[in-house]
């Protein structure tokens, strides 16, 4: 009794002086840390600059938010400032937070503001330095050594796997016709097997941990999104005395050991690699983890390196993955005609799904819209942060060196000037002769630029191979309606409540 009033007695004075210290240093931090514009004139109509609810500026606007309402209230921002990209203050530096493709544009494409801002810190302790957040020329050798992993003519090979998982889902899924199926619990399980068994090489159907996994996940999310929401936890002391430390350390633990298990088991399984390697007659594919294995030998990389991407990958790889399906499975199964529209197309591809070749997959143009139209309304990843390294000039605005950037995807993509009834699901929009005139940064559910996201291909593939096995099966009926749905920021967009839909078997 006496050490635990003794800790919060600590824990209180610690908090106390740190306000006291910002009290004072805000106000001098502050103005040495303004934006301001290039010609010297107001910001009004550059820029849109939202003050704080304290006279600490906007560091305590988010305190104690839960993950649903720290995604409305950055909704509520764009509101305030009429759709223009806006400002924040903080103690050490300004936020620039982006809302139109405009603005994206110049940040997407300069080639010095490639380094991830704050938020993604938080995120180092699980990913640590792999491509997510690694910069300078640690991410360029990265970045240049897995970009074959996802060639073309690899895509090919692991097409066999998509079918293969599709097929265990689809049984699943038989054995739920006429029930209401829980798309946020099985088809996590399909994109976990599906990223381990292709891009990491292992199978997963042996580990018991696939489940506990997603768990640890989800439960490191949710502690990052209370730090992101209290300004004090970002200083680690005083997140060491936090109760959700404890939690946190567990899951990173169990996260991390997953991973450290697929390592182990392809080092047992790999010899020295080529391209593909024989065994016991059949070929091996040539996974992400080969490439990785494979630049361990030649000193390019060492083994933490090794775990940094395969646990940026094994996240970036399963769990974005699994929310664009869950949202497209559900606005295909509101949208009727949308749904019969696609079933229709897929009269002009074979129906035997295992003689189906990538070619086939990029043939299904209106499919492929209603994909995109998903990640547009739902894109898996709602924001992207930068940071200035440097005094930077952006959209004719002089950017403090430590500037925080966040490009807010979800309402660049839900932008009324370049995208009509934007709430409105309408996936002919992306039709070729639809989309000419479309602003080239304007859709950006994958990032662009030099950062943009590595494995893009490799997921719409996946999802086109599910989607295709589920429709040809299945008619989607809806359970939860949109007006049922809370989004939520975590590392990924999240509906609060699972997502539900009913299946009927298709007549052929």
């Amino acid at each position: 009794m006496l050490i635990a009033l003794l800790v919060n007695a600590v824990l209180l004075a610690a908090v106390w002086a740190l306000l006291r210290y910002i009290n004072r240093r805000y106000y001098i931090l502050s103005l040495a840390k303004r934006i301001k514009a290039v010609d010297g004139s107001l910001l009004s109509g550059k820029v849109v600059v939202l003050p704080g609810k304290t006279r600490f500026g906007n560091n305590f606007d988010v305190l104690k938010m839960t993950p649903a309402m720290l995604f409305r209230f950055v909704r509520d921002a764009y509101t305030k400032a009429n759709g223009q990209s806006y400002i924040w203050y903080f103690l050490f530096a300004p936020m620039y937070n982006v809302v139109c493709a405009e603005d994206a544009e110049e940040i997407f494409q300069s080639t010095k503001l490639i380094t991830k801002n704050v938020v993604y810190e938080l995120l180092r302790p699980f990913m640590g330095d792999g491509l997510l957040i690694s910069t300078d020329r640690k991410w360029h050798i990265r970045r240049k050594m897995l970009t074959p992993a996802f060639h073309f003519n690899i895509l090919q090979e692991f097409l066999d796997i998509f079918k293969e998982e599709c097929n265990k889902l689809i049984d699943v899924l038989y054995r739920n016709v006429d029930n209401e199926v829980d798309l946020s619990k099985l088809i996590p399980q399909f994109t976990l097997n599906n990223v381990c068994e292709t891009a990491l090489g292992v199978k997963l159907d042996d580990m018991i941990e696939g489940a506990q996994y997603r768990e640890a996940i989800h439960a490191l999310e949710t502690v990052m999104v209370e730090r992101t929401c209290n300004p004090l936890m970002y200083y680690l002391p005083i997140f060491y005395l936090c109760g959700s430390y404890k939690k946190h350390t567990t899951n990173l633990k169990l996260a991390h050991n997953f991973a450290s298990r697929i390592i182990k088991r392809k080092r047992s399984q790999s010899k020295q690699q080529t391209e593909f390697k024989s065994d016991i007659g059949k070929k091996q594919r040539y996974a992400m983890l080969d490439t990785l294995l494979e630049a361990e030998n030649e000193g390019l990389i060492d083994h933490q390196g090794i775990c940094d991407e395969v646990n940026t990958f094994m996240f970036e790889g399963y769990d974005t993955t699994s929310t664009c399906l869950i949202f497209t499975l559900l606005m295909l199964a509101l949208h009727e005609d949308v749904q019969n529209r696609c079933v229709e197309e897929l009269q002009h591809i074979s129906r035997d799904h295992n003689e189906l070749q990538v070619c086939n997959f990029n043939e299904l143009d209106y499919l492929e819209c209603v994909i995109k139209e998903s990640l547009r309304l739902f894109p898996p990843v709602p924001f992207l942060g930068r940071v200035c390294t440097e005094d930077t000039v952006i959209n004719g605005l002089i950017m403090p060196k430590g500037t925080q950037i966040n490009i807010h995807v979800f309402d660049v993509m839900r932008d009324p000037r370049h995208f009509s009834n934007p709430c409105q699901f309408q996936p002919e929009r992306f039709l070729k002769e639809n989309s000419l005139s479309l602003h080239p940064f304007s859709f950006v559910p994958f990032s662009a630029g030099q950062r943009n996201c590595i494995g893009q291909k490799f997921a719409i593939l996946e999802i086109k191979v599910l989607l295709v096995s589920i429709l040809r099966n299945f008619k989607l009926i809806p359970v939860t309606q949109l007006e049922d749905i809370s989004l939520e920021y975590g590392i990924v967009l999240r509906s609060q409540q699972n997502v539900r839909i009913k299946l009927k078997k298709r007549e052929v």
